[in-house]
């Protein structure tokens, strides 16, 4: 299983230009924590999250009608490819500590976003499935005793 089969292919976008207020209106309409940022080729080049919104924005006083999201966004920005298997997914999440990651082609381009709640759900509905093989397989190696 990599990356890409687990990743949401439906990202919500916003473009460096535009302003915070824009980003939080649909931030808000869309019910989502954070927009992800790509440049004209639709590469990541940032997320805007609400805790940015909080902190480089409403708690320094700028004006959200004015500042635009590249100015205020998240630029490190790790990318996962979507050839990615998921144990390594999981490694790089956690020694980042990274809730959410970009999931890219081979050309860089987005397409689409993988949580660590996606890969959790998948690693537990593994582990449910292995539970319900030991518990078909336990009766007959019993009784082979």
């Amino acid at each position: 299983m990599t990356a890409g089969r687990i990743c949401v292919r439906s990202v919500d976008l916003a473009d460096a230009h535009e302003t915070v207020q824009t980003a939080a209106q649909r931030m808000n309409s869309r019910n989502v924590g954070s927009l992800m940022v790509v440049d004209g080729d639709a590469r990541p080049i940032g997320v805007i999250t609400d805790r940015d919104l909080a902190t480089r924005v409403v708690a320094k006083g700028l004006d959200a009608n004015v500042t635009h999201v590249g100015d205020v966004m998240t630029k490190a920005l790790e990318v996962a490819s979507e050839t990615m298997p998921i144990e390594t997914l999981l490694s790089h999440m956690r020694a980042g500590p990274y809730r959410r990651l970009p999931v890219v082609d081979e050309y860089g381009k987005l397409v689409g976003m993988v949580t660590l709640d996606d890969v959790l759900d998948l690693l537990s509905e593994e582990f449910i499935e292995i539970g319900r093989l030991v518990r078909r397989e336990a009766p007959a190696a019993l009784a082979e005793l």
